[in-house]
C-alpha cells in the first residue's frame, strides 16, 4: 500500500451490482430501503446516525440503482491516467484519480438524479461535507448550511488559492432516459453544476493526499457555492461568510458543450455578460373590449412594451456592447371579452461591457416610460441588479494556460469567445484576481445546450476537469510565493 492509499474510504465500484461492498445481503437491502426514505423526507444526510459501523461507512450511492453504467455506454470508458502529451501529476496522483474516477461518476450521478433549487442545497452541502470529511479534511458550512468552504492547509506561510464550484439546479423536469434521471419532480442539473460539484471533491481528495504528504506550498480553499442560478447571488453570501478572506486569487471551471472532452476554453478579459433581470406591471382600471377608449387597454401596452422597449434600448447603447433585453415572460388577463387590470413581462438583460452595464437601469427605465406614456398604463419597473461580466485576468490565465497544458497537452488548448450567458463568480473577481475556465463536455452526435432540460454530459469530463484543477492550484501557488 501506498502513502497516498492510507486511511482512504472504499472506492465505490459503479461497473458492478449496485450493492458491490456491503457483505451482508439482509443488511444491505434494509440500507437501500433507508437510503430511499430518506430521499423521500429531503432529511439531511450528515444527520444520518451511524448505528451499524459497517453501514456507516458504506455511502449512499453504493447502493442507488442509477449508478449503474449501461453495458457498452461510451461513457463507461476510462479517460488515460496521463493524456498523451501531458506531464503527470506529482507524487503518483494519477494512479490515485484512476481509482477515484468511479466514485467520482458516482458522485455525479447521485446529484444528478437528487438535485436541489437554488438556496436549497443542503443535502448536497451535506454530501460534500461528509465527503471532504472522510478525505481528512475539516470542512465548514456556510451559515445556511446550503453550502460548504473548506481549507487545504499546506505551508503555513504559502499563498491562498480559492477554487470554486456551484451546487445548486435548476426549476426544470428531466426528461432524460437514463438511469439517474432526477427524482425530483421539476427540478434537474441542466447547467453542468453536479460536474462541478464531483470535480472540485476529486481535487480536495488529491490536494489533501499532498498536505499530508508536506508537500502543498500553500493553503487551497475549495468553495462550494449555493444559489448560482438566482439573485441575489451565492457567491455575495460566500464573501460575507469570509469566502475570499486572506485569497489571492480564485479559480473556477464550468462545462462546456461545444467543446469536447479534452479541451478547455480560455480566454483573458470579459468570458461572460453581465446579466440583471427587469420586470415590468402595468395597471389600469380594466373595461369591455367593446369600449377601449373608455378604459386603458394593458393588452396593446403590453404589446408595446415587449416589442418597442428591447430594440430602442439597443439604440441608445453602442452596437459593439452586445446589449440583449429579451422578455421570456409575458401575462395579461383571462377572458377574450375582459380587458384586463393588471399585466406583466419580465425578462433579462444582458450586456458585454462593464460601462454599458453600469448605465443600462437608467436607460432602460426612461424607454420603459417613453414607450408607454401614451397609452395611460401605470408603471411599475423593478430593475434587478444581478452579476457584472465575467472579466478574466490575463495572469490568471497565464497560470490555467500553463495547468492546461500540463493536464491535457498543448492540444487541450482552446480559444473560446464571450458568451452572453452570466456568471455570479464575477463578483469574486471584484474583490481578487482570477479566471473562469470552459470545461469541455460535449458528446458524440449533436449536443444540448445548458439550461435545457435534456442537458447531459460525457462523464469522462469529470477526470479532466480534477487533472486541470489541480494542476492549476499548484502553479498558481507556486507562481504567487
Amino acid at each position: 500500500m501506498t502513502a497516498f492509499d492510507r486511511d482512504l474510504p472504499a472506492v465505490p465500484q459503479i461497473f458492478g451490482p449496485s450493492h458491490q461492498g456491503i457483505r451482508d445481503a439482509a443488511r444491505s437491502d434494509r440500507y437501500a430501503k433507508d437510503v430511499a426514505q430518506r430521499h423521500r423526507r429531503r432529511s439531511r444526510l450528515s444527520a444520518v446516525l451511524p448505528d451499524d459501523p459497517s453501514i456507516s461507512s458504506d455511502r449512499e450511492f453504493d447502493v442507488t440503482s442509477a449508478l449503474t453504467l449501461p453495458s457498452g455506454s461510451p461513457l463507461a470508458s476510462s479517460w488515460p491516467e496521463a493524456p498523451t502529451g501531458s506531464q503527470p501529476l506529482p507524487f503518483e496522483l494519477d494512479h490515485l484519480l484512476a481509482l477515484r474516477v468511479p466514485g467520482l461518476i458516482a458522485t455525479r450521478r447521485h446529484i444528478h438524479s437528487h438535485p436541489e433549487l437554488s438556496g436549497e442545497e443542503f443535502e448536497t452541502a451535506a454530501l460534500v461535507h461528509r465527503e471532504l470529511s472522510l478525505a481528512g479534511l475539516n470542512p465548514r458550512l456556510l451559515p445556511k448550511g446550503n453550502g460548504v468552504i473548506c481549507d487545504i492547509d499546506g505551508r503555513p506561510d504559502g499563498p491562498v488559492i480559492a477554487l470554486r464550484a456551484d451546487i445548486d439546479a435548476l426549476p426544470l423536469t428531466d426528461p432524460k432516459d437514463v438511469p439517474y434521471r432526477s427524482t425530483v419532480d421539476g427540478v434537474c442539473h441542466a447547467c453542468g453544476h453536479d460536474v462541478h460539484t464531483s470535480v472540485m471533491l476529486g481535487v480536495g481528495m488529491l490536494l489533501a493526499q499532498l498536505a499530508d504528504l508536506g508537500q502543498l506550498d500553500g493553503r487551497v480553499r475549495l468553495i462550494f457555492q449555493p444559489a448560482e442560478e438566482i439573485l441575489p447571488c451565492g457567491s455575495l453570501e460566500v464573501i460575507e461568510a469570509g469566502g475570499l478572506d486572506d485569497v489571492v486569487q480564485i479559480f473556477a471551471v464550468h462545462c462546456d458543450p461545444n467543446l469536447p472532452v479534452g479541451k478547455v476554453g480560455l480566454r483573458v478579459g470579459p468570458i461572460t455578460a453581465a446579466a440583471d433581470n427587469v420586470t415590468v406591471r402595468l395597471t389600469g382600471p380594466g373595461g369591455h373590449t367593446a369600449r377601449p377608449h373608455l378604459t386603458v387597454d394593458l393588452v396593446d401596452a403590453l404589446g408595446r412594451l415587449v416589442t418597442e422597449v428591447p430594440t430602442l434600448v439597443s439604440r441608445r447603447v453602442p452596437a459593439n456592447s452586445g446589449l440583449l433585453l429579451v422578455f421570456g415572460h409575458a401575462s395579461a388577463g383571462t377572458r377574450y371579452n375582459v380587458i384586463p387590470s393588471e399585466a406583466c413581462a419580465a425578462g433579462t438583460l444582458r450586456v458585454m461591457d462593464r460601462d454599458t452595464w453600469d448605465q443600462a437601469p437608467k436607460i432602460v427605465a426612461q424607454v420603459v416610460r417613453d414607450v408607454l406614456a401614451p397609452t395611460g398604463a401605470t408603471v411599475d419597473l423593478e430593475y434587478l441588479r444581478g452579476r457584472p461580466p465575467v472579466t478574466n485576468d490575463a495572469r490568471a490565465i497565464g497560470v490555467l494556460t500553463a495547468a492546461t497544458a500540463a493536464a491535457l497537452g498543448p492540444e487541450g488548448i482552446a480559444e473560446t469567445p464571450q458568451s452572453m450567458g452570466g456568471e455570479d463568480f464575477s463578483w469574486y473577481l471584484e474583490h481578487v484576481p482570477g479566471a473562469l475556465a470552459r470545461l469541455g463536455v460535449g458528446r458524440n452526435g449533436p449536443n444540448v445546450d445548458l439550461h435545457r432540460a435534456s442537458f447531459d454530459v460525457d462523464e469522462r469530463a469529470i477526470p479532466v476537469g480534477v487533472r486541470l484543477m489541480v494542476q492549476t492550484a499548484l502553479r498558481a501557488l507556486a507562481a504567487a510565493r
